[in-house]
């Protein structure tokens, strides 16, 4: 029952091999440089050294090949041979309107996926490189497309539309898709689980908050609305990201500065956010050293970032008229404390009560809100692979 998770990016490959019959990760591994001189493979199995490897990787391929033959080494590996894989699972950014919920993989689903290129160019074509490299040496096997944009396809048209003229949207399919829906969908089903509620029950907005970030109001198990929209690029200010801004600003930097709209677009995406705002960093631990030494700029970036979170939670409270939990997830949500109370110091008025001291806890599931809060406050790791390895499973099954 074992299934192989690959997540394939431009120039890498995050990957998990799960045991399913007990859900245990027998191995997970990092192919970086992927196309690129200095290729380099990361391989740590359960229970032995990290094992790696710097060989020259010219593609997909030649990763994908490198990492089975890492699982099935003498010495690092973790199973005899690839044939007790029983079933490939891919995380697959872009969906679109095609997928509200994961597929087997078809020549049909292929040309999906193909579609959706324009909607994410830098992922959707390294998503399906890896397929077909898993198509080639994995032959046989079923494969499985679980999709970022899924979860979010229960959004009505008031959130997901753009007020455009209509006929660009049913010729460009320009809307809102929503992104880090496997994850907003986990952490929302292990809230209803840490609460010992239904979920069908719950209003639960969840905080996926890391380089990349986004807010989810998750509304009965469904998600009624998120911050990313038509790309990765709308919402909150992220890392490198701009979020939310004037679009009037795009043809303002183009007029002012010379630039050309791909210039303006890579901006944005990475070179603004807390980068941009701090000049210190994307990496939140650094604007936090920044501020304990006076610095105003790194100041300024993270109050914004807490005004920001803060202002989605409200509005998405107000969207589902009602909030039961707020779930704090990814890599700064689990384990910044300095994060999460500074959101929450908003939301008093929602009955939102961190107690300070459940809170400084880092990458726990753990429950933090003072005792008789009305809004329950939570952490709850992230675990996308395990999605999509279940979703996979269920697909064969």
């Amino acid at each position: 029952m074992k299934i192989l998770v690959m997540n394939c990016g431009s120039s890498s490959l995050k990957y998990q091999l799960i045991d399913m019959t007990g859900e245990s990760v027998l191995a997970k591994g990092l192919c970086e440089r992927i196309g690129i001189e200095g290729s380099v493979l990361k391989h740590a199995p359960a229970g032995k050294a990290e094992f790696v490897c710097q060989r020259p990787m010219k593609d997909h391929t030649d990763a994908v090949t490198l990492v089975l033959d890492a699982l099935t080494d003498a010495s690092h590996g973790v199973v005899k041979s690839a044939g007790e894989i029983i079933a490939v699972g891919h995380r697959v950014v872009h969906g679109g309107e095609f997928f509200s919920a994961s597929v087997l993989i078809n020549s049909e689903v292929k040309a999906a996926v193909k579609e959706c290129c324009a909607l994410a160019p830098l992922h959707n074509p390294a998503n399906l490189i890896g397929i077909d490299a898993c198509e080639k040496l994995i032959a046989g096997k079923p494969q499985a497309a679980v999709f970022d944009t899924a979860f979010h396809q229960t959004m009505p048209p008031k959130a997901y539309l753009y007020a455009i003229p209509y006929e660009l949207y049913e010729k460009y399919k320009i809307r809102k898709y929503g992104f880090h829906g496997t994850s907003h969908m986990y952490v929302s089903r292990q809230a209803a689980k840490m609460l010992d509620r239904p979920v069908e029950e719950l209003k639960t907005v969840t905080c996926h908050l890391g380089n990349g970030a986004s807010i989810c109001a998750v509304d009965g198990g469904k998600s009624a609305d998120t911050s990313m929209g038509f790309t990765p690029l709308q919402g909150l200010a992220m890392g490198t990201r701009s979020g939310d801004i004037d679009p009037a600003v795009v043809s303002f930097l183009i007029e002012k500065e010379g630039m050309t709209a791909k210039e303006v677009e890579n901006l944005l995406n990475k070179k603004s956010g807390m980068a941009g705002l701090s000049g210190v960093g994307s990496d939140f631990r650094d604007l936090d050293a920044a501020v304990e030494k006076g610095d105003e700029r790194a100041k300024a970036a993270l109050d914004l970032f807490y005004y920001r979170v803060a202002q989605y939670v409200g509005a998405y409270a107000a969207a589902m008229n009602g909030l039961d939990a707020i779930v704090f997830t990814a890599g700064i949500g689990e384990n910044s404390a300095i994060v999460r109370e500074s959101v929450c110091q908003y939301l008093g008025f929602l009955g939102v009560a961190v107690d300070s001291a459940a809170n400084k806890q880092r990458g726990k599931a753990a429950d933090i809100s003072k005792e008789g809060a009305a809004v329950r406050v939570l952490v709850v790791p992230t675990n996308e692979e395990l999605v999509i390895a279940r979703d996979t499973l269920g697909l064969i099954e």
